[in-house]
C-alpha cells in the first residue's frame, strides 16, 4: 500500500471530477474520526494491486503493522487502474460519488431493475434529470426514493431529452449496485 504518484493522482482526480465537479473538495477534505486519536483526521488516497483506496490516515498508520503481501483490502475501493494506465471507477465507490454528485438522473420504479442488470437509462424510464448536463458528463443515477443506484456518462443533454423519443438513451451505464450480484467475484 503506497501512496499515488502525481500521474495517477491527476488520474483519479480527473475522474472523480467528472461526476462531483467543484464537489471534489469535500471529497479531499472529509475530516476522519476513526482511530484512537481526539483530533479528526483526514482521508487519503492509497495504490493496492492497481487498485485505489479512499481511506483514512489514522487506518493507514495502524496498517504498516501487516505485511504488504498479507494486505487484502483498506478502507473503500473507489476504482482501479488497467494495464493500459487508464483509471475506472468501481461500483464500491458510488456512495462516494453519490453524496457529491453534480449532476444526477432519477429513474421511474418501472425502469430500475432493467438499470440494474445493466442495461442503459432510456428515455421512457427517466423520472426527473438535473438541469445543465452536457453529453460526456458523469452522472450519478437514483431510484425516485433517493437510493443511488448507480452511474454513467450522459449521452444526451438535458435540452436534448425533452424531445427525444421513448427509447433514446440518455445515460449510457457504467456501473451499478447489482454488480455486487453479477460480478461477486470479482469485487
Amino acid at each position: 500500500m503506497r501512496p499515488l504518484d502525481e500521474a495517477e493522482t491527476t488520474a483519479v482526480f480527473e475522474k472523480l471530477f467528472k461526476f462531483t465537479g467543484n464537489n471534489l473538495k469535500n471529497i479531499v477534505k472529509n475530516p476522519s474520526h476513526e482511530g484512537p486519536d481526539p483530533n479528526p483526521g483526514r482521508y487519503c488516497f492509497r495504490l493496492n494491486k492497481n487498485k485505489v483506496y479512499y481511506v483514512s490516515d489514522s487506518l493507514v498508520k495502524r496498517a504498516t503493522n501487516i505485511a504488504r503481501v498479507n494486505l487484502v483490502s483498506l478502507g473503500t475501493c473507489i476504482g482501479k487502474f488497467t494495464h493500459g494506465g487508464s483509471f475506472h471507477l468501481t461500483v464500491q465507490c458510488l456512495s462516494l460519488v453519490a453524496s457529491n454528485a453534480k449532476h444526477k438522473v432519477w429513474l421511474k420504479p418501472t425502469s430500475e431493475m432493467s438499470y440494474l442488470y445493466g442495461n442503459h437509462v432510456l428515455k421512457g424510464g427517466l423520472g426527473r434529470i438535473t438541469e445543465n448536463i452536457m453529453p460526456g458528463d458523469g452522472v450519478v443515477v437514483f431510484s425516485m426514493s433517493d437510493i443511488p443506484l448507480g452511474f454513467g456518462i450522459a449521452a444526451k443533454s438535458t435540452q436534448d431529452c425533452r424531445k427525444l423519443d421513448p427509447n433514446g438513451i440518455v445515460v449510457l451505464h457504467q456501473a451499478d449496485i447489482g454488480e455486487y450480484l453479477r460480478m461477486e467475484d470479482e469485487l
